[in-house]
């Protein structure tokens, strides 16, 4: 399905189930494949996933439209289109990042918010893992080659191959002459320029005001035990301000969980109890 956007975007969204409205906002490059694995094991709810401008389905915009508070303008204007008053966000990556985002400028569209793996510090080692391949096409021309590529992929474990070929074919499209990325390449444009906007050894934007608009929200919290985005210590102090949320960490993951993970669904379906139809 595809909604118009107020600048006449066309962007696709996925709608199905009934019941307490879920939003599920995906990572920086990804789509609504990201939540393939979570989805069979939700309790009855109303499972709504949207792609990005410039990612999956969605119209490619142009690279100044991309960035967090366009696609949270873009993730009311859906609420807005299917009619919701609200609804609680599963934020992956970027997708979390938005969510916070919202905490701050349109809290009361919120009913909720479940963090995967992300915060508001995120590790430089992280985005410079990010920059060395955004807006490239992989080397590996051949979906099973990507497969083997990610079955590589440091910090996870005990993940089997068909799901590395799963995740090869949420992200990459086999053409004749190699794979073929699912987003804008020109995505990589304001990632640069935001990082470029960094002075060297200047101390990064304080996002940590938007984690603590998420005050009254019910929240909770995912991370990769072994994530090069989300700290351990970063963590530790979402935690220690934010006591009553929801905390799992994932072992065997990286960045990011695939949602499917026992201590994964087991701290969703604790966070979708306390929220509120």
């Amino acid at each position: 399905m595809f909604f118009t956007a107020p600048d006449g975007a066309s962007l696709h969204y996925e709608d199905e189930g009934e019941g307490l409205p879920l939003l599920c906002l995906s990572g920086l490059t990804r789509n609504t494949e990201d939540f393939s694995y979570l989805a069979p094991h939700l309790p009855p709810c109303r499972l709504i996933r949207m792609d990005y401008r410039g990612r999956g389905r969605s119209a490619f915009t142009g690279p100044k439209t991309y960035n967090v508070p366009q696609e949270g303008a873009d993730a009311i204007a859906l609420l807005d289109h299917l009619g919701l008053p609200k609804a609680a966000i599963l934020g992956t990556s970027r997708g979390g990042l938005i969510a916070l985002y919202l905490a701050a400028t349109a809290k009361p569209r919120l009913s909720g918010i479940c963090l995967n793996d992300v915060g508001p510090v995120v590790e430089p080692a992280g985005l410079a893992r990010i920059e060395g391949y955004l807006g490239h096409r992989p080397r590996a021309r051949t979906l099973a080659e990507m497969a083997k590529v990610y079955a590589m992929s440091p910090g996870f474990s005990g993940v089997p191959e068909s799901r590395w070929l799963e995740e090869a074919r949420h992200h990459y499209i086999e053409t004749p002459s190699g794979l073929d990325l699912r987003y804008d390449p020109a995505l990589r444009e304001p990632f640069i320029e935001a990082m470029k906007g960094a002075a060297p050894g200047a101390p990064p934007p304080d996002a940590w005001p938007l984690f603590d608009a998420t005050a009254g929200l019910p929240l909770a919290l995912l991370r990769g035990a072994h994530s090069e985005i989300l700290s351990a210590a970063t963590a530790a102090e979402m935690r220690r301000r934010r006591p009553d949320m929801i905390f799992a960490e994932i072992e065997g993951r990286a960045h990011i969980p695939f949602l499917d993970e026992p201590a994964s669904l087991a701290a969703i379906r604790a966070w979708l109890g306390r929220l509120t139809p």
